[in-house]
């Protein structure tokens, strides 16, 4: 047989091999890993949120705009914090705040989209919005008078993009 016949020969039977390979109900091929955020069910993104002294993070920094749900845990180890979702412009760390250092909600350029307030901790509350594309701030408003910290200038912000 000579080089040309042996390589159509080959061809022939790759393709035949690949033809029931697909075909065969074998082991399905492996899934990818969830992308972060990962798709809730279909109907929208979800993100996990940790709460902690003194910071928020998300899986993500980033969602499709749409239904977005936010799965928080308050790991803490002490404080009870919120979990606050502002659309915005203004960079997360130059928000305007009130003579406490707690963001002042209704300030010029802020809109509040939703939030849960008192997270113990170990909670693990949800929240599902819906996002129109742009730039939002996720951030713990809370202002312990007793310790005389307010959380957002403790660090408990950061920028987040729906897409």
């Amino acid at each position: 047989m000579d080089l040309i016949p042996k390589r159509r020969v080959l061809a022939a039977v790759s393709v035949i091999a690949l033809a029931i390979a697909a075909c065969s109900p074998g082991t399905a091929s492996p899934s990818p890993a969830p992308a972060s955020p990962s798709a809730a069910g279909g109907n929208g993104t979800t993100v996990q949120v940790t709460l902690q002294e003194w910071a928020v993070v998300p899986t993500s920094d980033s969602a499709p705009a749409g239904s977005v749900s936010f799965q928080v845990t308050n790991t803490g180890p002490e404080d009870v914090h919120e979990f606050v979702v502002l659309k915005t412009d203004l960079d997360p760390g130059a928000l305007p705040v009130d003579e406490n250092g707690a963001v002042t909600e209704a300030g010029a350029g802020i809109e509040v989209v939703d939030e849960i307030e008192d997270v113990a901790v170990g909670g693990t509350p949800e929240l599902t919005v819906t996002l129109a594309a742009g730039k939002y701030v996720l951030l713990c408003n809370v202002y312990d008078e007793t310790e005389k910290e307010a959380h957002y200038k403790m660090g408990m912000r950061i920028g987040f993009t729906a897409e």
